[in-house]
């Protein structure tokens, strides 16, 4: 059994999620139940739990700041944030790789955040990236490598390259980085920002870095010093973005 407690300054909505959790997710059981940060940290302290569902948005607090309260040594818990954000904000944490829920919450959501945290249970997530992604304009991606996670500025990168189940990350700086990630996995978390389109079965182009379009060769694109492919039915759209 895992342990859990809900954070939500909404009592309807802490007893709605401790109902689905007893439902969906039998091998978790709810140890707490708290009504704002304050009492959130005491009972994190107190029942030591293995996930803590946090209410990202109290009133006087934001979730966030639970991290403030914990040496990093003692963060040996799993957050799975719980949010009404909009779209726009979702991508903060997808970027983040974070484990996260949308209110209201789909039992399905619920099951794959859980079933993602027995997953990654033994590694430790670094919660900072969320922070700096949900307040600063530049945006960063965490890219899952062989041992660690590494977190990537967008703007440095020129595009993804499909490799089976694994993706080629290519950045400005003339470095590759090999990813443990497919394609599809970037898309759907870049589906929000402009800058990035998937212009290829086998690409995500960054359209900043786009310089040339050649009509040779079946057409391709040159971003960089690289040529990355791009199917026919995609290049209007393309020219559409780039507002040419």
């Amino acid at each position: 059994m895992y342990k859990a407690i809900i954070i939500d300054d909404e009592e309807m909505a802490r007893m709605l999620l401790k109902g689905m959790v007893k439902e969906f997710c039998p091998d978790v059981d709810i140890a707490d139940l708290c009504c704002d940060l304050p009492n959130g940290i005491k009972s994190i302290r107190k029942h030591k739990p293995d996930i803590v569902f946090l209410d990202i948005e109290m009133p006087g607090h934001s979730g966030l700041e639970l991290l403030d309260f914990f040496d990093e040594n003692e963060i040996d818990f799993s957050i799975i944030f719980v949010t009404a954000y909009h779209q726009y904000a979702i991508q903060a944490f997808k970027l983040s790789a974070v484990d996260y829920l949308l209110k209201p919450i789909d039992d399905r959501d619920l099951v794959n955040a859980v079933s993602s945290f027995k997953k990654r249970k033994n590694s430790r997530t670094d919660y900072s990236l969320l922070k700096e992604n949900l307040n600063s304009p530049t945006k960063k991606i965490a890219l899952s490598v062989a041992n660690s996670v590494l977190f990537v500025p967008l703007e440095d990168i020129l595009f993804f390259k499909a490799d089976g189940s694994y993706t080629h990350v290519i950045l400005r700086n003339g470095e590759t980085i090999l990813t443990s990630r497919n394609l599809k996995y970037y898309e759907e978390t870049l589906f929000s920002d402009n800058s990035f389109y998937r212009c290829h079965k086998s690409f995500i182009v960054n359209i900043s870095h786009i310089t040339e379009y050649v009509k040779s060769d079946g057409g391709y694109l040159k971003v960089g010093e690289h040529c990355v492919n791009v199917s026919s039915d995609k290049v209007s759209l393309i020219f559409d973005k780039l507002k040419i």
